[in-house]
C-alpha cells in the first residue's frame, strides 16, 4: 500500500531534488504539491513547482499557498538558491495552471479523501500547515503524520540560534508543534551530516536518465555554494532527507523529545528548543533526527536516477 502524501514546498534547489526523489519512489502516492513563500517569493516557488512536475511528466495538482509568514516580514534566501530558486537550472515552462483551491483547502480536501491516512512532507516554512489548522481545526484528526525539514538541537544556519525554515515563520511552527499531530523533525543535526561527496556526485550524475541534466546542474550548483560558503567538498541536500525519511524511516537516527518554538527572544527567535535532558517533564511532541545512514542516503539518489531511465 502506497503512502498518500502532500509535499508542502518552497522550491528551492534542494526541494527540487527532494521532489525528484519523491516521485521516483514506488512507496509514495503524491496527491499534491502545495507551495509556500520561503527560499524565494511565492510566485516563483509556484512556478518552479509547476515546471518540476511537468519536467518529470508527473500527474499531480499544484496548489498555491501563503505569500508571507503569519506575522513577520518574509525573508528569502536567493543568496543560496539563486534568483529563480533553482540555481542556474532553467526548466521548460509548464502550461499547466495551479489548482483552483488554496493550499490549506487542498490539504483538507485530500485529508478527508484519505480517511486519516494522509501524511504531510514539509520542506519549507510551516505557514500553510498553520493556516490549515486555523481554518480547519478538525484537520488534526485527519493527518496521520507530519515529516518536516527544520530546526536543530544545537545551532542555526540563518541566525546563531535558528534554522531557516523555522526562522522564516516561527509563529506558524509554534502552532504546528502544539497541534498534537505526530511529527518527525528532520533537523540540521542530521542534514548537515548528509553530505554527498564530490566522487559520489560524479557517480550519481553518470547514471543517464531523463532527469540527469537537471540533477547534475542542481548538485554541482549546490556543491559550488558549499565550497564557497564553508569550504565543504560536496553537496548538502537538506530537504531530500525529509522525503527519504518517509520512504525509508530507518534512514535517520532519532529520539522522542518535547520541542518548543521560540517566538519572542531577541537573539533566539525561531530556535527549536529540544528538551534533550527532559528537564521540563513535558511529554514528547516530536520524533527528532540526530543522525542518519549517509551511505544509504547516497544510494537512494542512485536508485532515483535509475527510476527515471
Amino acid at each position: 500500500m502506497k503512502i498518500p502524501v502532500i509535499i508542502d514546498t518552497d522550491p528551492g534547489m534542494d526541494d527540487a531534488i527532494a521532489i525528484f526523489l519523491a516521485f521516483s519512489s514506488d512507496k509514495l502516492d503524491i496527491k499534491a504539491l502545495t507551495t509556500v513563500a520561503g527560499n524565494i517569493p511565492l510566485e516563483r516557488t509556484t512556478r518552479n513547482a509547476l515546471d518540476l512536475v511537468r519536467y518529470i511528466e508527473a500527474e499531480t495538482k499544484v496548489a498555491q499557498g501563503a505569500h508571507r509568514p503569519l506575522i513577520k516580514t518574509l525573508e528569502t534566501a536567493e543568496w543560496v538558491h539563486g534568483n529563480t530558486g533553482l540555481g542556474t537550472l532553467i526548466l521548460p515552462e509548464s502550461p499547466n495552471d495551479v489548482y483552483y483551491k488554496k493550499a490549506w483547502n487542498t490539504i483538507y480536501e485530500e485529508a478527508q479523501a484519505c480517511d486519516g491516512k494522509l501524511q504531510l512532507i514539509c520542506l519549507g516554512p510551516l505557514t500553510n500547515i498553520a493556516i490549515t489548522l486555523m481554518v480547519h481545526p478538525d484537520i488534526k484528526d485527519k493527518i496521520e503524520k507530519i515529516t518536516l525539514m527544520g530546526g536543530s538541537s544545537y545551532l542555526g544556519n540563518t541566525t546563531p540560534s535558528a534554522e531557516f525554515n523555522i526562522y522564516v515563520d516561527a509563529e506558524a511552527a509554534d502552532i504546528v508543534f502544539k497541534s498534537g499531530i505526530p511529527i518527525t523533525m528532520v533537523t540540521l543535526d542530521a542534514t548537515n551530516k548528509s553530505i554527498v561527496k564530490e566522487n559520489e556526485i560524479r557517480e550519481i550524475c553518470s547514471i543517464e536518465s531523463r532527469v540527469s541534466s537537471a540533477v547534475k546542474e542542481l548538485l554541482y550548483f549546490n556543491a559550488d555554494f558549499r565550497k564557497r560558503s564553508s569550504g565543504l567538498d560536496g553537496a548538502i541536500i537538506h530537504d531530500a532527507l525529509a522525503v527519504a525519511t518517509v520512504i525509508e524511516p530507518d534512514i535517520i537516527e532519532k529520539g522522542n523529545y518535547h520541542v518548543g518554538i521560540e517566538t519572542e527572544g531577541k537573539l533566539t527567535y525561531g530556535r527549536t528548543v529540544i528538551d534533550m535532558e527532559r528537564v521540563t517533564k513535558n511529554n514528547p511532541n516530536a520524533e527528532v533526527s540526530l543522525g542518519l545512514d549517509r551511505e544509504k542516503f547516497v544510494e537512494m539518489f542512485k536508485d532515483m536516477m535509475k527510476a527515471y531511465i
